[in-house]
């Protein structure tokens, strides 16, 4: 699978597999489902796995390095976040974690991207993954706390970095205004950007596209199918924006995208997967997956040939604007 280097050297292939579903995301994956996940996305050429702490309070982590023990440590790259500090605390049996994961409720998110909290952060989810190093760490989700995070947090990761702990650092959040400050205010050399670059939307030509382009900072694009709107080749009246009930505006924008994408012999997740990676600061897509037949689906609708005229009928139709791919 090909492959782009941020500017570390960190080697990203063009697909990597998310995360949050082998943290029970909303029900629960069986470790069937879970392992089928990993072994395809590697039996695909797949070297790139994220995961978070949130992500099922920490049992993504531990799921996902148990299933890459075996596996060559310096043939896949391994990132993961901090800043969403877990805290033990009571629970009843069978009390299930609040924040939508399908895990007992034995920990407490706390935002927290004060030195000691990444630091301590980053250790505990070493210990978790099994790992003694970690490719990539993102600050997850600091949008109300820049200047703690853009001091403190992004500076204890630059310590990691130096420390050869960490390879590289970044930031992963659901907008394209804040990265794209760090970007040009802070020493990061990735941002996991989520829903702002897709088919539907692209708010971050406006802002961090194109400083990252500037800076030699990647975009590692997640979301692209904008929470379901995207994931199906018709959208139905009940779909999800944003994990929320989408408008009914939003619905019949994508239902346009989709007419074309049939004109051109192409369904509208193919279509979306593509688009995701036409920007030259985006380096990988990251799609979360709950088992193999989910991540060789992506994989298939990434390989895909698509004719490049579909690009062009869209901004001339007004559902793209120009400029779009940078």
């Amino acid at each position: 699978m090909p492959s782009a280097r941020l500017r570390t050297g960190t080697p990203l292939t063009r697909f990597g597999l998310g995360g949050a579903q082998l943290g029970n995301l909303g029900r629960v994956t069986s470790d069937e489902q879970a392992r089928s996940a990993v072994d395809t996305a590697w039996d695909h050429g797949s070297r790139l796995f994220d995961t978070a702490p949130h992500y099922g309070l920490g049992y993504s982590e531990r799921r996902l390095g148990a299933l890459l023990a075996d596996r060559p440590r310096d043939e896949y790259v391994l990132s993961t976040k901090a800043g969403r500090t877990l805290i033990p605390q009571p629970h009843a049996e069978g009390q299930l974690d609040g924040g939508g994961f399908a895990v007992p409720a034995a920990y407490r998110r706390e935002f927290d991207f004060s030195r000691g909290a990444i630091l301590r952060g980053v250790e505990a989810s070493m210990d978790r993954l099994g790992v003694d190093r970690l490719d990539i760490v993102y600050l997850h989700d600091p949008d109300d706390h820049w200047d703690q995070a853009s001091q403190e947090g992004i500076g204890a990761l630059t310590e990691l970095r130096e420390q050869g702990v960490v390879n590289a650092v970044g930031v992963g959040m659901n907008q394209s205004a804040l990265p794209a400050r760090f970007v040009r205010e802070t020493d990061i050399d990735v941002v996991m950007l989520a829903g702002r670059y897709t088919l539907l939307e692209q708010p971050a030509l406006a802002d961090l596209l194109p400083a990252a382009l500037a800076r030699g900072v990647g975009v590692v694009n997640v979301g692209v199918y904008n929470s379901g709107l995207l994931a199906h080749p018709r959208v139905a009246a009940d779909a999800t924006y944003d994990y929320v009930p989408a408008p009914p505006a939003l619905i019949a924008r994508a239902n346009a995208i989709a007419d074309v994408c049939e004109d051109f012999g192409i369904d509208l997740p193919t279509a979306a997967m593509q688009f995701s990676l036409r920007h030259p600061a985006v380096t990988s897509v990251v799609l979360g997956c709950r088992d193999g037949g989910q991540v060789a689906a992506g994989i298939e609708r990434l390989e895909a040939v698509i004719d490049d005229g579909l690009w062009g009928a869209l901004i001339m139709r007004g559902l793209l604007p120009d400029g779009v791919f940078g």
